[in-house]
């Protein structure tokens, strides 16, 4: 099977890592990085708190950096 998992084994067979091929890997990553967005806009929606639109949060932003 292509796509099998490999894996790197210790002295005593015991696996110690995943061999992933670069385009599985950066599929996993993007993954990750969609669960975090996802995991953010839930928490931001359940803190009950007033969303502040993004211009003129970039803009106080940018003023406070100044």
């Amino acid at each position: 099977m292509a796509n099998a998992p490999r894996f790197l084994t210790d002295e005593k067979g015991q696996r110690i890592a995943v061999v992933l091929d670069v385009a599985e890997y950066e599929r996993m990553l993007e993954e990750l990085e969609d669960q975090d967005c996802v995991r953010a806009y839930d928490a931001a929606m359940a803190s009950g708190e007033t969303p502040i639109p993004y211009v003129p949060l970039k803009d106080r932003l940018q003023r406070q950096a100044k």
